[in-house]
């Protein structure tokens, strides 16, 4: 009987799981070598030896079972239940589990910081994921998704991000623990000053050379994925923005054009832009720290992993034809449709609670004075928000923090709080009621 997948990705297969097993054998004599020299670590080389060596063993099987065109292929039923988990045939539990997921694993990884960032739990989790994107390249839709032109940085992205979100948390917990027992942070250990000449710019020169080689090298081997000319009588589906702004197109399916892409945006460059002079704590400048800073990195790892890094890998694999939800291992059917009952808050508000249909408005109070009613309850919900949540913060939880900013700074802090926290909020109410605008005037294109 032919195996079902093609010699070509075998080979590729095999030779992932051989470099992946390659790099468990450089962990496991890396695991001994440390081990003999570090004190706290003595006993326990030879286990974690062990355990590695057997681990990379576990991937030279695997690398020689597709080098040999006999790999194993990943289930019909692990695919099935993946689609099913997810909820894909019941409407729009597919991102809502996704974003849930996400926000319940950024928790946990800085409560449980401490237990993450312990390099065999790191290589651990690592290691799993690299075994199982192994097992899911070898489903055809998977493929189609992982392999475009496009998507390839994606997983370089994914990466990158979670080894320097480690390392940054390692330093962070090793200094924390430092300082609690009262011996300086390692930054103050390593404070050795080098000339810009030669050392920076040569450091900068290696750098510059081996990433233009690594450039050249993926241009030859990735073609750049051109199309045809633009033209509205062929429209791509999905039609999607560049990666970077995937983000931001996802933003779309919550808040109207002039909201996601206008608003918001404006709200990131100038927070960013805000940070250094909203600051109002001075210790762990310099060094890395969570203990120290515990709100300022927690609100920074929140907007850019959850509410950036996260909704672009859901822009990029997630949404497919009529930027619907699909499944990791799910066919993009562009015949699928998800039939909506999107509504307003006025609708809620006066329809359903009050019973007043809402064309009654322009004809008893005009078309000028009619919409603004007709929206006043998302209009007072909104100021309410924008305007009285900051008092009342300023007077309850976050009073420390109004004594120690004063006002300007601690407007402009929770201001663009608040427009940080708009997304999460407007995607639940999304979720929960299909609420569409919590102020909808289309008379003059005003929508929120």
């Amino acid at each position: 009987m032919e195996h079902p997948l093609e010699k070509g990705l075998q080979n590729a297969l095999g030779v992932y799981y051989l470099l992946v097993a390659v790099l468990n054998l450089g962990f496991a004599v890396w695991w001994y070598y440390a081990g003999r020299r570090s004190h706290a670590q003595r006993g326990n080389e030879k286990i974690f030896t062990v355990l590695w060596a057997i681990v990379s063993g576990v991937f030279l099987v695997h690398a020689f079972l597709y080098l040999s065109h006999s790999g194993p292929v990943l289930s019909r039923g692990v695919r099935d239940f993946t689609t099913w988990f997810m909820g894909l045939y019941g409407g729009q539990m597919g991102p809502i589990l996704y974003v849930t997921l996400s926000i319940v694993g950024f928790v946990l990884l800085l409560y449980f910081r401490r237990f993450f960032v312990r390099p065999n739990i790191a290589w651990t989790i690592l290691q799993l994921s690299l075994l199982a994107a192994g097992w899911a390249m070898t489903d055809d839709e998977f493929q189609k998704i992982i392999l475009k032109p496009d998507n390839v940085p994606i997983p370089m992205l994914i990466y990158s991000v979670g080894f320097f979100t480690w390392a940054a948390l390692y330093r962070a917990v090793q200094n924390d623990e430092r300082i609690a027992r009262g011996e300086p942070v390692l930054e103050k250990l390593e404070d050795e000053k080098v000339l810009v000449w030669p050392d920076l710019v040569y450091t900068e020169l290696i750098a510059m050379i081996i990433a233009t080689f690594i450039l050249i090298i993926w241009a030859v081997l990735l073609k750049a994925p051109l199309e045809q000319p633009a033209t509205s009588a062929k429209a791509p589906n999905p039609s999607k923005a560049p990666w970077y702004f995937l983000g931001l197109q996802e933003m779309l399916v919550y808040y109207d054009p002039w909201m996601a892409g206008v608003v918001l945006p404006t709200m990131i460059i100038i927070g960013l832009i805000a940070i250094p002079y909203i600051d109002f704590n001075r210790q762990g400048n310099g060094y890395f720290s969570f203990a120290e800073r515990k709100f300022a990195v927690s609100i920074f790892m929140f907007g850019f992993v959850v509410l950036w890094v996260t909704l672009i890998v859901l822009g990029t694999f997630l949404r497919g034809p009529n930027w619907n939800f699909f499944g990791p291992f799910e066919y993009w059917d562009p015949h699928k449709v998800l039939p909506l009952n999107n509504v307003n808050l006025s609708q809620l508000f006066w329809l359903n609670l009050c019973h007043m249909p809402l064309e009654d408005f322009k004809v008893r109070f005009g078309d000028f004075f009619g919409p603004i009613i007709r929206e006043l309850p998302g209009i007072l919900l909104v100021f309410l928000y924008l305007f009285a949540l900051p008092p009342l913060l300023a007077r309850t939880v976050m009073r420390s923090f109004f004594l120690r900013m004063g006002f300007v700074r601690f407007i402009l802090l929770v201001t663009l709080m608040q427009f940080m926290a708009a997304l999460p909020i407007k995607m639940v109410l999304r979720w929960a009621i299909n609420l569409k605008y919590i102020v909808a005037i289309p008379e003059i294109f005003f929508n929120i």
